[in-house]
């Protein structure tokens, strides 16, 4: 009699602990399924009536959004400052150097699977011009590269919240003949959106003073502090709406989407040769990186993270998706000192996936064009792919404008982008998973290799009482 009402009482609270993962999951498939039913089974639908469908969605979406800025800043700030410089600076050049290592295996492994399987051999494609592409096409690597450096040294903190930097070039059309982009006219502009990498950089130069400033600067750590905790409780009532915005989100998508069926005939071996990179980096490469630091598998860590997935496959934004991430690790047990630096970083300048999807989407366009490229255009496009990760500013579809770069460095045309633009957006979404696993692994990978230098840092500022409580619960993490 004791065995069954054990057993039911564990199978209630796996159940209390794991809905909202298993709605999310469900949401997912869910809405890929009526999407794909309304799709077939009634006539095309307006954007007016896509946008109905999107609404539920839309409105997720925005509340996630809306908290990532006070709870970038607050995070990175409050992280810093509660430590000392040297213990931030060991966090940092581990955190740096996993991003760097699992960006470079990305790129590596995306290189090496285009090349082996030529996806562009023979590809019948039918280009796709839209207004997004057009204005993807219209930039400069040097530009781009620049603007990168300018945004992360921001002029106006205020406006950094909504606006980024960037440089707009444009034709004089009253001289003839036509000239080359880089003898346009050029102008600075504010594009909308949050400029993600200035906040990053404010954030932690505000961090590393008031950690300097010590008791003068306590009033601001607990500032920042509560604010960081006020976001993740707001986070935690937005998250149970999750289910049925990323439900309404993919099923739009898929509406959405002009034909299903031509789509995979002429791209089937790119998305596949995309999808078997991500696959292997995410379940191979990081796995062993992650094996290599902890002597564990991931696995049971990632199946921890499944509504974190979902999320980012629902929103295909890594910035949208930071505060379910942030909180997820924090129920795991990984310091908050850590997880706060680690993951809003990561979300701004670690996208394996995207480096990956770009390396590929460049060498295929080349190979489709019958266009030779040599080992030094492979090493420069592993370069460029890098850096242009990195610019991808953690939203929606980032990918195609630093994917210019990229395309510019193999010598092609920027228009080229319209080749793949139409499975961008699912691929996006996968990517935007990988990258979103890949931060989440690195914070856990990143905690296990400062666990003792954190527990240093504790018992040199605790108070003599709490000495006692610090072994304590050193001594419950070993069991």
């Amino acid at each position: 009699m004791t065995r069954p009402k054990q057993n039911d009482s564990k199978f209630k609270a796996f159940m209390r602990e794991n809905v909202l993962t298993m709605a999310t999951v469900i949401g997912v498939f869910a809405g890929g399924l009526v999407g794909f039913i309304i799709k077939n089974s009634t006539g095309e639908w307006t954007k007016r009536e896509i946008m109905y469908i999107s609404f539920p969605g839309e409105i997720f979406l925005r509340m996630l959004k809306c908290l990532i800025v006070p709870l970038l800043v607050s995070s990175i700030t409050s992280a810093i400052g509660g430590l000392d410089l040297s213990m931030s600076s060991k966090i940092a050049t581990r955190a740096i150097t996993y991003y760097f290592v699992t960006t470079i295996s990305a790129v590596v492994l995306g290189i090496c699977l285009v090349t082996t399987l030529r996806p562009g051999q023979g590809a019948k494609i039918v280009e796709t011009h839209t207004e997004s592409v057009d204005k993807a096409s219209k930039v400069l690597t040097p530009d781009t590269l620049m603007d990168l450096v300018r945004n992360m040294f921001t002029d106006n903190i205020i406006q950094s919240t909504m606006f980024q930097y960037r440089t707009e070039i444009f034709e004089n059309t009253s001289i003839s003949p036509a000239q080359p982009m880089e003898a346009w006219q050029f102008k600075s502009s504010q594009r909308e959106g949050s400029n993600v990498l200035g906040l990053v950089m404010f954030s932690v130069i505000l961090g590393t003073t008031i950690g300097r400033m010590r008791e003068k600067g306590q009033l601001l750590q607990d500032f920042f502090t509560t604010l960081s905790e006020a976001m993740m409780t707001i986070t935690s009532w937005v998250i149970w709406i999750s289910p049925l915005g990323v439900a309404f989100l993919i099923a739009a998508k898929i509406i959405e989407m002009e034909s299903i069926a031509a789509t995979i005939q002429s791209l089937g071996w790119y998305f596949i040769t995309v999808m078997i990179g991500l696959f292997l980096h995410g379940f191979g490469t990081i796995a062993v990186i992650f094996f290599l630091g902890t002597r564990r598998l991931p696995y049971r860590y990632i199946a921890k993270l499944s509504q974190v997935l979902a999320t980012a496959f629902g929103t295909g934004s890594s910035s949208a998706t930071m505060p379910l991430t942030i909180k997820c690790l924090d129920n795991m047990g990984i310091d908050p000192r850590v997880t706060r630096f680690v993951i809003p970083v990561g979300a701004t300048i670690n996208m394996d996936g995207t480096a990956l999807y770009e390396a590929v989407a460049a060498l295929f366009i080349a190979q489709y064009r019958e266009m030779s490229y040599s080992f030094g255009t492979i090493v420069a496009v592993s370069i460029t792919a890098t850096a242009a990760s990195i610019g991808a500013a953690g939203i929606p579809q980032a990918g195609l404008v630093t994917m210019v770069m990229v395309l510019d460095t193999v010598g092609l045309e920027p228009k080229d982008v319209s080749l793949i633009i139409a499975v961008d957006w699912l691929l996006d979404r996968f990517r935007t998973t990988i990258n979103v696993m890949c931060d989440a692994l690195g914070t856990i990978l990143v905690n296990h290799l400062s666990k003792n230098d954190l527990a240093s840092v504790d018992r040199l500022n605790a108070e003599p009482h709490e000495l006692l409580e610090l072994g304590a619960n050193g001594h419950e993490m070993k069991e």
